[in-house]
């Protein structure tokens, strides 16, 4: 045995581990909860898991990754690199960006509260009642002698009863043993809260009457990639805080499956669902209610909407048939969770709904949003897509509605590109390129000064449609003209220069070559074509839609002309579309606020049609057709023009 030690770039302080000889550092690494991002899950093909050897002798390959130069320097992938000595290694900040600053729809600007308030201003339109059954039940309650010996539970449930009127008062544990000491403190004139519903008043806590803070609820988004919330008051909805970060399960995998498989692995099932529970869902609950000034305990209620997979993994529940034929999740709807049950903080009482899933790939996620997104309430046909390392989506209107998901792959999150990185700080999210000069105009996320580290998948977007526009690439996505911006390798594959080592923050080029461009086009042909298969299905086309409403994190920085230009999404009037923001967190919000939300969604869900695109025979024929600029069939994209 070695001891590996980890430091940091952002200066942490250092954390020490043993490693066998058999241990790569990135396993090590996950067994001291270093957070170190592998979206391959560490099969080497990603190129993100780099770690400077500071001190001590390794072994490993060099791979691709890995310049010479680098590679002198010291510059290592931590998943095939194995210690021979005790190592130190740094770890840049880069490469653990996911646990913050990333860059998330999360209600974090006024343009996002605005999306949010007029969806909700669409729900209640439609007749969905945004209240519930929590209340405050103040009671005097008569002192205890020696003449009146009555228990101090039974003390409380016949108040409760004459105060509200229910027949049956539940008193569960956590209240139960807080109650004695609670009416003493309290002098006998207590707030009881609690939910009444159905003839039944169930206590949740018991307080003094001075005790004025709110009963919240809590609404999280867990997506693949990153997690949103919001801390709300159950009273009158009002938002009391709101977090986002990376989900911490990225460090096992970019994708669905890679999680399942890891997961599947001895103790890999507690491993997961610690990442998204332990490392980030308690840190940011605590973040919240520090925020707000608030006990956790007062959170009384949670919705979790989140795709099938990650809903799994969130419960503990083996996601291994998910991702084998006939493809059967453990559960589309369940109940009766509770926030004790994982561990949440919150209060232990408090029940956790689950936005339900609808198929294998489309989960609570999408029915969630779709509630949001209110296309069930409308005559017209729209359809709903939401964007990001798993592409969802939904088409129909009030009268039917039919969904499908489709494995675009980590590409749209910076994944498999050889430049790529999620929406953090440095990460370059837009571009702009002049025709004559080949010179790029980039918009980098981050403070004013910030110098590009990668980037992200609105800009990769924007820089495939950029070169095509210009001639710089073929409708193939291979480069046919020559300039100082466009260099080939030594195979003659040829790469465009976003920036040079001089003007990135890494001292590395930023480029995309052509490998880069061809998994990109993949990811866009999967999205057009399962749109075309859904559309087709029907006997239908793009013609038809009304609207197309785009959701998800890399929705809000698309600029949808260029998402047209590569045949990503259909050639129609851009008008029609429009950017609903992370409508998971606002159909999550309704849900935990709302029974009358749930019981919509819980229709929704049920009367959704299915159309699993894995055995669509077509499905591989519309794919391939997708795989050029913008598309086999010019047709398809009369405005898609190069200059």
């Amino acid at each position: 045995m070695f001891e590996l030690t980890f430091t940091f770039e952002n200066g942490e302080s250092p954390v020490k581990i043993s490693v066998s000889p058999e241990e790569t550092l990135l396993e090590a690494a996950r067994k001291a909860n270093v957070a170190i991002d592998a979206p391959c899950s560490g099969n080497g093909s990603c190129g993100k898991c780099r770690v400077k050897l500071i001190s001590g002798e390794v072994e490993g390959l060099q791979t691709s990754h890995i310049s010479d130069e680098e590679y002198a320097d010291g510059w290592r992938l931590s998943c095939c690199t194995y210690a021979r000595s005790d190592v130190t290694v740094q770890v840049p900040d880069i490469a653990s960006a996911y646990r913050s600053r990333m860059k998330t729809a999360d209600l974090s600007t006024g343009e996002e509260v605005a999306i949010f308030e007029a969806l909700l201003a669409g729900v209640k339109e439609a007749g969905i009642r945004l209240d519930n059954n929590y209340c405050a039940v103040d009671l005097e309650l008569s002192e205890p002698t020696l003449e009146d010996t009555m228990p101090d539970n039974e003390r409380l449930t016949w108040a409760l009863e004459e105060a509200t009127g229910c027949e049956r008062i539940e008193l569960p544990f956590y209240p139960m043993s807080r109650l004695p000491k609670a009416l003493r403190d309290a002098e006998w004139k207590v707030r009881v809260l609690g939910e009444k519903k159905d003839g039944t008043f169930t206590v949740y806590d018991v307080t003094g009457q001075d005790d004025n803070a709110p009963m919240c609820g809590l609404a999280i988004d867990i997506g693949t990639t990153t997690v949103s919330a919001v801390l709300f008051d159950l009273k009158d909805g009002r938002l009391l805080s709101k977090a986002s970060g990376g989900n911490g399960q990225i460090r096992y995998g970019a994708d669905v499956i890679n999680r399942i498989i890891e997961q599947g692995k001895p103790g890999g099932r507690k491993k997961l669902q610690d990442a998204i529970i332990k490392e980030t869902l308690v840190p940011l609950i605590a973040e919240m209610c520090k925020d707000a000034k608030l006990s956790a305990r007062r959170i009384l209620r949670m919705c979790v909407a989140s795709n099938t997979t990650m809903n799994h993994l969130f419960v503990g529940v083996d996601a291994d048939p998910v991702r084998m034929e006939p493809y059967i999740p453990a559960f589309f709807h369940w109940g009766g969770l509770k926030a004790g049950d994982l561990g949440l903080p919150a209060h232990p009482n408090a029940p956790i709904l689950l936005a339900p899933n609808i198929g294998s790939y489309v989960g609570g996620d999408i029915t969630a949003g779709t509630f949001a997104g209110m296309i069930w309430n409308k005559d017209e046909l729209s359809l709903f897509i939401d964007l990001g390392t798993n592409g969802e989506i939904v088409f129909g209107n009030r009268d039917f509605l039919m969904s499908c998901a489709c494995s675009a792959g980590p590409a749209f999150e910076g994944g498999d590109i050889s430049c790529g990185m999620r929406a953090t700080d440095g990460a370059v999210e837009s571009v702009k390129i002049d025709r004559d000069t080949m010179e790029p105009t980039l918009g980098i996320v981050g403070p004013d000064g910030q110098k590009p580290v990668g980037i992200c998948g609105s800009g990769i977007i924007d820089v495939i449609a950029e070169l095509y526009r210009t001639s710089i690439i073929s409708s193939k996505g291979q480069f046919v003209r020559e300039g100082k911006r466009v260099a080939h390798d030594e195979h003659g594959m040829g790469r465009y220069i976003l920036a040079t080592a001089a003007e990135s923050e890494t001292g590395r080029e930023i480029s995309i070559t052509e490998v880069d461009i061809d998994s990109f086009i993949r990811a866009k042909a999967a999205i057009f074509s399962a749109i075309n298969i859904m559309l087709s299905s029907l006997d239908m086309d793009v013609t038809v839609l009304s609207h197309v409403y785009v959701a998800g994190g890399i929705g809000s920085g698309i600029n949808m002309e260029n998402a047209v230009r590569i045949g990503m999404l259909p050639d129609i009037d851009r008008e029609l579309f429009e950017y609903l923001g992370n409508t998971s967190l606002s159909g999550a919000y309704a849900m935990a606020r709302s029974d009358c939300a749930v019981d919509k969604v819980d229709e929704l869900a049920s009367n959704m049609t299915y159309l699993e695109l894995s055995t669509n025979p077509r499905y591989m024929d519309e794919f391939v057709a997708a795989c050029f600029l913008p598309h086999t069939n010019r047709e398809l994209f009369p405005s898609s023009i190069q200059e």
